[in-house]
């Protein structure tokens, strides 16, 4: 997970030297092991090293084709190297060739659509001296981040993180007070593309951007489409294909100089990304794959705990755990960590938090996880719509399977009379009813209680948070198309963000084989019995698994998550100073704050971590001379 950055200046002004080495100072947490800048007259690209594949290591960015004068900065791992290297008509090892230049060797051959043969995360820019233009984009998922100033009277610019841009003379600090309000209200996936700061917005997933002297065009050029779906002989046969997709997502973030560790729950997905993982490096006889794990030791019947060290009798582990119970080894981490947030989103994020810092102490710069395991295999409205094809019979077996998996608290005679009305009643009645219930008890009025009158008014927070519940069309799309949905939602693109943005802050790059696009591809062409049967999620997973993870893993029933059991036992041990920001914030016109104890009763530390992060950019910075300047951000 490195860093990019780079200034366009216009008005034919010379781009400065200087501010771009401010922006990539900002960036070395990401990438630590070297700095690269490249400067033209109006152009200067920056670039900051995290070494996470062997080609990197070789590669210097920012690169410059000397034929074309382009030149490219990128944040990259490419997984279809071969068939690129194929493609462009390269002669393969006879000399090294860094990601970066093949992304801008696929830039010269088809322009634009280069994006078209690109499989891998990745977030780059290009500067195109003929066409005086920098061209951007993001990979399809999110994997990768990238931020631009969308409105800048003498530049445009472009880094990994806000922070780099905001590190520029004479950008607007000042605060979005919107996304503040998406913040306090959990409206996180309302507005993917702005963020805390004025002016500075988010590049989406899979969407591309063109900046010149005078203007900025953001566009997208991938959707992830319905596909037929894929009719094979047996349940097997789904198992195998599955396994093989995996298999090879897996293979293709392994690559890497270094060790590669993985996150291992006590869940299907990174179970099952541990057990491929390590079957691959155990046939190369490889060192044993490193796992990190979060543990309850405190509580002899957590379920997550037991079914951890199940996995970790599988082969080929060398596994350690970080404990709710026993944060002592991590504490000073987890305490400067949380003082310094990028989000106050990332409050809460204790547990994978802890599992970086032990990843980064054992030397891990590379960590697999499955974090996309419950989107790319959702089951979406599978039993309404076997009410619709008429099954009613595998309907209730399903709706009781359901009850058995998650427990008495979903009733099975509930969930089949729910979703005969899903199936069955008219949409806008449907949407009625959901409407009111939401009015009339989740509360809008209590949502919008905590917060000022005028903050609200101001930012049409009422409205907002109205609009964020609006129900999604039930136009009874096919199984395929449900799914597709649901995989390019926002929802999947913030939380990505999350993790990036923790395991950036430690010099750790996450890699997720359960969004590579051609696994992806394959879970949408899947039958809906495949993504659940008789009340079992992934089940395509769980059949693919059988050989590969413990029997009390595969077929084990529910969920318990562990993440709030770290975030409440890292706060008790936060000094008073550190915890103080609640009153402190009341002077901000944001909420009426409650104390931490309040925040509490009410479940979450919210206004705790607003607080903190306000503290933390109301913070003086160094600027690159070594003198104090004043505060950077404006409130």
């Amino acid at each position: 997970m490195s860093g990019v950055c780079g200034i366009l200046e216009r008005f034919g002004r010379n781009a400065g030297p200087k501010q771009v080495k401010r922006m990539t100072t900002v960036l070395e947490r990401r990438g630590p092991d070297r700095t690269g800048h490249w400067s033209g007259e109006r152009v200067c690209l920056g670039h900051t090293l995290l070494a996470t594949t062997p080609e990197a290591i070789e590669e210097r960015l920012p690169f410059q084709h000397r034929a074309s004068g382009c030149v490219i900065t990128a944040d990259v791992r490419l997984d279809n190297r071969d068939d690129l290297i194929g493609a462009l008509g390269l002669v393969a090892g006879i000399a090294i060739v860094g990601d970066g230049e093949l992304i801008l060797l696929a830039y010269l051959k088809w322009g634009k659509n280069c994006l078209d043969h690109l499989v891998g995360d990745f977030a780059f820019a290009i500067w195109d001296p003929a066409k005086e233009q920098i061209f951007c984009a993001r990979d399809h998922f999110g994997m990768r981040p990238l931020v631009y100033l969308e409105d800048h009277r003498d530049s445009f610019a472009f880094a990994s993180e806000p922070a780099s841009i905001l590190a520029l003379d004479g950008v607007n600090r000042s605060l979005n007070e919107s996304k503040i309000g998406d913040y306090l209200l959990d409206l996180e996936a309302y507005d993917p593309s702005s963020t805390f700061f004025c002016g500075i917005r988010r590049l989406p997933p899979a969407h591309f951007l063109v900046a010149d002297g005078s203007t900025i065009k953001v566009q997208s050029y991938w959707r992830l489409q319905p596909r037929p779906i894929l009719a094979l002989s047996s349940d097997q046969a789904y198992a195998e294909a599955f396994y093989d997709a995996l298999e090879r997502s897996v293979r293709c973030r392994l690559r890497s100089p270094d060790p590669v560790g993985a996150m291992l729950s006590g869940g299907m997905d990174s179970g099952s990304v541990v057990a491929v993982a390590s079957d691959i490096l155990r046939r190369s006889d490889h060192a044993p794959l490193k796992t990190f794990s979060a543990i309850n030791s405190a509580a002899t019947d957590c379920m997550e705990t037991q079914s951890i060290f199940a996995s970790l009798t599988m082969k080929g582990l060398d596994p350690y755990l970080v404990d709710c119970a026993h944060l002592e080894p991590n504490l000073d981490d987890l305490k400067e960590t949380l003082l310094r947030i990028e989000e106050p989103w990332d409050g809460e994020m204790t547990l994978p938090r802890a599992v970086y810092i032990a990843a980064r102490k054992a030397g891990a710069k590379t960590v697999l996880d499955g974090a996309a395991g419950d989107v790319v295999l959702n089951h979406g409205r599978h039993i309404a719509r076997l009410f619709r094809e008429g099954r009613w019979r595998q309907a209730w077996r399903d709706a009781i399977g359901e009850q058995r998996f998650w427990g008495p608290a979903f009733p099975a005679w509930k969930t089949f009379i729910g979703s005969a009305r899903k199936a069955f009643l008219p949409e806008f009645l449907l949407n009625t009813e959901q409407q009111l219930r939401w009015y009339f008890t989740s509360g809008a009025r209590k949502e919008l209680s905590s917060l000022n009158p005028e903050f609200v008014r101001r930012n049409r927070l009422d409205e907002r948070l109205r609009n964020s519940r609006l129900p999604s069309r039930r136009d009874w799309k096919s199984p395929s198309a449900e799914l597709a949905d649901m995989i390019v939602h926002p929802n999947l693109t913030v939380g990505r963000e999350r993790y990036d943005r923790v395991a950036s802050s430690l010099g750790i790059e996450p890699r997720d084989p359960l969004l590579d696009l051609r696994l992806v591809e394959l879970c949408v062409s899947l039958p809906g019995d495949q993504r659940e049967r008789d009340g079992w999620p992934k089940y395509v997973m769980r059949n693919a698994m059988i050989d590969h993870l413990p029997s009390s893993v595969v077929w084990r029933r529910g969920k318990e998550h562990l993440g709030g059991k770290f975030t409440e036992a890292l706060w008790a041990e936060m000094d008073d100073l550190d915890k103080c920001g609640v009153e402190n914030a009341g002077a901000y016109p944001y909420a009426h704050f409650h104390s931490s104890t309040a925040a509490t009763n009410h479940g979450n530390r919210k206004l705790d971590f607003f607080a903190l992060w306000l503290m933390r950019i109301k913070q003086t910075k160094e600027s690159s001379n070594g003198k104090t300047e004043t505060e950077v951000f404006d409130a």
